[in-house]
């Protein structure tokens, strides 16, 4: 299997090599994709809180009865943005 980083992810995985921690890139990989899988859970759990938080001046100002325009798609991306 062949995968393509970023220039970025690339000194990413050679700063782990150089450091010692891994004796190579496929190591480094290979621990990056077990933490992933061992903390989508955590993951999930913390967009969703963001995502409440995000959401909770709406819902009070629906209950209130005060509206403002906003869509899905503009929340979907300042999300993003936060998560990374």
């Amino acid at each position: 299997m062949n995968i393509s980083l970023t220039e970025e992810l690339v000194s990413v995985v050679q700063g782990k090599v150089d450091s010692g921690m891994y004796n190579n890139a496929s190591e480094v990989v290979r621990e990056a994709l077990r933490y992933m899988e061992n903390n989508e859970e955590l993951v999930d759990f913390i967009k969703l809180e963001a995502l409440k938080k995000r959401l909770a001046p709406a819902i009070q100002n629906g209950e209130n009865g005060t509206y403002a325009e906003y869509s899905l798609e503009n929340l979907t991306s300042e999300l993003n943005e936060e998560m990374h």
